[in-house]
């Protein structure tokens, strides 16, 4: 029996001989790199932190205490040592534990998480709860150096800083975000007093004062302004300007320092910032090589580490959007294109290469990254903001304020439109019509496939307005595509299938479904006209009033909340035209979050494959009375 499989609780950690924490360790880690190979996961993070895992829970007492997890893709180790060992098997697969902590899976994960750079800002709301009530435990964030790139990171320390409240944050640097860092700060971040030239330049410094007759003297008032010397180096100036003291840097797989630190540091009843080196993917060869890969892959061989991509097929769409937009740019010098941290999870690798000067990587920033898409439009560019459903949600003000207010023409790539899979509700992108439809002068689609996807983008960038396209994540469809750009009529939709029994207004990924159902109910007699609506903004209200006519029954079908998306669009023009007695089903996701699950699956689950549509309009065409049943 591995010691692992001993240990059910944190409290059970505690009692282990110190002599077994490095077997503990690498437990650990094998039951990570096993679970993953199989589901997936966040591997390189939740590898880099093994042995801060072990020391903050070894010294720290949950659920007492409160850890909050910065993103939380690299709290596996914690979900292990804190009573979910036995369901870990089920780690992001549908109905079970989920990839990142969630406060209702257990009462040791204080914040639910899963969007980067909020972790001190939850923390200072914890120690704020805890001195208002008179309580007494420690409260921690532990955040990494990528998600220091974040604003909102710095407008937390700022705020616990100025209150000085009994709080400490484990900086996790390990050089990387999901890419490699940039900017000036992780630059500063990675000037450590542990580099070498620091370390040699002391240790030469010494050796020469002992040999002076002045130099004990001199040795010790150096020793006494090591501090400033230190100052100059390491990123500490930065955090005690903020009011935080500042421990580091700290080997991070160095159990017996990290152990003696934070036993220190518990002893503190002011802010403290514990800066900690830790190397992403440690302890798997495949992973510490390529982080990148490694920080969120698929199932993979555990030998060699190679991701088993599955059966061929489709290119994805964020590939065919890369390739399209490079494709695009090189007609267009005008055309620039920005991501918030993720060039291979955009597709924007390919153009990075290509056009290096034309490529901005603006870190975990998005508020930054969409203003400054806007201030590159309105300087005579067509940025394209290449950016998942759900990061963008982070950015609504700027969309709305510094784009749309200024009918700038910012291009928005929306990837991971609807259901992204096994990440779960926080990454799913369920509410991007809903909260693009509204604003002023932007245009809004959602292509039915790969290659309409290419016309799209071209049309967007050609539109000189603020214009938005969503697409899922995954393979399109395995249409060719065409090798010349076709700019859309604005608003046009397409008609696809016509019958007499009602219509279908499906959009997106759901066209394709849409038209398998309309070919199932054809063989019970029913007949449905089927539209690739292609724009929420502006509808085809030609067409649409023109079904109206010839069918009295309307079916919407989307991959957003039903709550102010296509389907509401349509109802708001039906009641604009004074259009009564029109029967409307809307198909979409329902008012609440959606789990995690493989894609189909949760599509299975929400009625909205072929199957369910088709089970959904024929008892909605039953209850209408319609005579053709």
């Amino acid at each position: 029996m591995s010691i692992l499989e001993t240990l059910n609780s944190p409290e059970d950690l505690k009692r282990l001989p110190a002599s077994r924490l490095p077997e503990l360790a690498a437990d650990l880690r094998r039951a990570i790199i096993e679970t993953c190979a199989v589901n997936g996961g966040h591997l390189a993070p939740s590898l880099g932190v093994v042995e801060l895992t072990i020391a903050l829970h070894r010294v720290f007492t949950t659920p007492s205490d409160k850890i909050i997890w910065d993103v939380g893709h690299q709290a596996y180790a914690h979900k292990l040592l804190t009573g979910r060992r036995e369901n870990f098997g089920t780690l992001r697969t549908l109905n079970g534990i989920s990839g990142f902590p969630k406060r209702h899976e257990s009462g040791h994960d204080a914040f639910g998480v899963g969007h980067a750079s909020t972790s001190i800002s939850a923390a200072t709301g914890f120690a704020a709860a805890r001195d208002l009530d008179g309580r007494k435990n420690k409260v921690l964030a532990v955040i990494g150096d990528g998600s220091m790139t974040g604003g909102i990171a710095y407008e937390a320390i700022n705020h616990a800083g100025q209150l000085n409240k009994d709080m400490i944050i484990v900086l996790n640097d390990n050089e990387m975000s999901i890419a490699e860092n940039v900017g000036a700060l992780s630059n500063f971040l990675i000037r450590t007093a542990s580099s070498e030239f620091v370390q040699r330049f002391k240790k030469n410094t010494e050796s020469f004062l002992k040999r002076l007759e002045v130099g004990r003297g001199v040795l010790h008032v150096a020793r006494k302004m090591e501090e400033s010397f230190k100052g100059l180096f390491t990123p500490g100036m930065l955090f005690e300007a903020f009011g935080f003291e500042y421990i580091g840097p700290i080997d991070g797989h160095d159990l017996p320092a990290l152990l003696e630190t934070l036993e220190n540091v518990k002893k503190f009843d002011n802010a403290v910032l514990v800066h900690v080196l830790t190397k992403k993917g440690r302890g798997y060869k495949p992973a510490e090589n390529n982080p990148e890969l490694f920080h969120g892959v698929g199932p993979f061989e555990i030998k060699s580490g190679k991701v088993l991509r599955g059966k061929g097929g489709a290119a994805s769409y964020t590939a065919v959007f890369g390739a399209a937009l490079c494709r695009l740019a090189a007609e267009d010098d005008r055309i620039t294109a920005i991501t918030a941290a993720m060039p291979d999870g955009t597709g924007l690798v390919g153009f990075s290469k290509e056009f290096p000067e034309r490529f901005f990587d603006v870190g975990i920033a998005e508020q930054h990254g969409v203003t400054f898409a806007a201030g590159l439009a309105a300087g005579g560019y067509r940025p394209v903001f290449a950016v998942y459903s759900s990061f963008l949600q982070r950015a609504y003000d700027q969309v709305c304020h510094d784009v749309c207010l200024q009918n700038l023409p910012v291009t928005f790539a929306i990837d991971r439109g609807g259901v992204v899979g096994n990440d779960g509700p926080t990454h799913h992108g369920a509410f991007d019509l809903s909260y693009l439809r509204h604003l002023p002068n932007l245009t809004l689609m959602a292509p039915k496939d790969e290659n309409e996807l290419q016309h799209m983008l071209a049309t967007a960038i050609s539109l000189g307005t603020p214009a938005a396209l969503r697409y899922p994540r995954g393979n399109g469809c395995g249409v060719a595509l065409d090798q010349k750009f076709e700019i859309l009529p604005l608003g046009g939709a397409e008609l696809l299938r016509e019958g007499d029994v009602a219509a279908v207004l499906a959009l997106g990924t759901m066209v394709y479904p849409a038209l398998e159902a309309a070919a199932a109910l054809a063989d019970e007699g029913i007949e449905l006209t089927v539209v690739n609506a292609r724009f929420v903004k502006p509808l085809d209200e030609t067409l649409i009033i023109a079904l109206t006519e010839k069918c009295k029954i309307l079916i919407t079908i989307e991959e957003n909340a039903l709550q102010g998306g296509f389907g509401t669009a349509v109802l708001e023009l039906l009641e604009q035209r004074c259009l009564n007695g029109i029967h409307v089903l809307r198909l979409g996701y329902p008012d609440s979050n959606i789990p995690q699950g493989e894609q189909h699956e949760l599509r299975a689950m929400l009625g909205l494959d072929s199957t369910g549509m088709a089970s959904s309009i024929r008892a909605f065409l039953a209850q209408n009375l319609i005579s053709s049943i």
